[in-house]
C-alpha cells in the first residue's frame, strides 16, 4: 500500500542508492505499493542528440522507447509541457485541454495506450540552470490512478529525482560554498550593477581589494568574466536570486 511509512523509507532508502539499477529497483517497489506498472523518471531533453544532458530511469518498453526518442519527444511530449506549467503532481486525465494545441498530441497519447501505457500522474522537478524533469507512473490501460497514489508520488518523486541526479552528476553533493563571505559580498553586489568603486565605497574596502575579490572568485568557478561568474554562483547556491534582486 502507498502509505506515508512507505514514502518515508523511499526517501530513506533512495538516498543510499549507488548506481541508477539501485534506483530503478526502489521505483519498482514504489510502482508495486500504487499498482501501477510503469515509471519513468527524465529531464525533458532531446536523448538521441544529447545522451549525456539529462538523467533518465525508466521501465517503458523498449518499442516505445524507441519510439519516443526516433520523434524527439522529450521536449514535446504533452506530458512533459503539461509538467512545466506546475509545481506539484498531476492526473495525465486532467490534462485534456492539451490535446488539440498540437495535432501531433492524440497521435502521441494514442501511441502511448497501444503499447500498453494508459493512465498516469506525472511529478514535475523545477530546478533553476537545468532542463525541466519529471517523475512519472503510468497503469495499464483500463485502470485509473487513483488519489492515494498520487499523494504518495508526491512524497516520493523529489528524492528519486534528486537522488537521480546526484548519481548523474556527483559532483552536485559538494558541502559548503566556493566563495569565502568577501567574495559573496562584492559579487553580490557587482550582479546588482555597481561598479567597482561603488562596491569598495559599501564594503569599505579599496577598488583594487575589490577586483582582486572579484578575480579569485572568477579563478574558483574557471569563469571567464563577470556575468558567467553570477550565473554560475547562482546556480551552485553560493549566492541567491533574492540577495541579487533585493535593494
Amino acid at each position: 500500500m502507498p502509505t506515508m511509512d512507505a514514502a518515508h523509507a523511499f526517501a530513506l532508502d533512495v538516498t543510499q542508492v549507488k548506481d541508477a539499477a539501485g534506483l530503478a529497483d526502489l521505483l519498482r517497489e514504489a510502482c508495486a505499493r500504487m499498482g501501477c506498472a510503469w515509471f519513468a523518471l527524465s529531464h525533458h531533453v532531446d536523448f538521441l542528440a544529447a545522451p549525456d544532458r539529462g538523467v533518465r530511469v525508466h521501465n517503458y518498453p523498449e518499442d516505445w522507447a524507441r519510439w519516443f526518442d526516433e520523434r524527439g519527444l522529450g521536449l514535446t511530449d504533452p506530458v512533459h509541457r503539461a509538467s512545466h506549467r506546475s509545481l506539484e503532481g498531476f492526473f495525465w486525465r486532467n490534462m485534456k485541454p492539451l490535446s488539440g494545441e498540437r495535432p501531433e498530441d492524440e497521435l502521441v497519447l494514442s501511441e502511448a495506450q497501444r503499447h500498453g501505457i494508459g493512465d498516469g500522474l506525472t511529478i514535475p522537478a523545477h530546478i533553476p540552470g537545468e532542463a525541466h524533469g519529471s517523475v512519472s507512473f503510468a497503469w495499464t490501460p483500463g485502470i485509473a490512478a487513483n488519489d492515494r497514489a498520487l499523494l504518495f508520488a508526491r512524497m516520493i518523486g523529489g528524492p528519486a529525482f534528486e537522488a537521480a541526479r546526484l548519481l548523474a552528476n556527483p559532483g552536485l553533493a559538494r558541502v559548503g560554498p566556493r566563495l569565502t563571505d568577501r567574495q559573496r559580498e562584492c559579487l553580490i553586489l557587482a550582479a546588482k550593477g555597481n561598479p567597482i568603486w561603488r562596491i569598495g565605497r559599501i564594503l569599505d574596502l579599496s577598488p583594487d581589494t575589490v577586483r582582486e575579490h572579484l578575480r579569485n572568485a572568477r579563478l574558483r568557478y574557471d569563469a571567464k568574466g563577470g556575468t558567467v561568474l553570477a550565473v554560475r554562483a547562482l546556480y551552485d547556491g553560493d549566492i541567491s536570486f533574492e540577495e541579487v534582486a533585493k535593494r
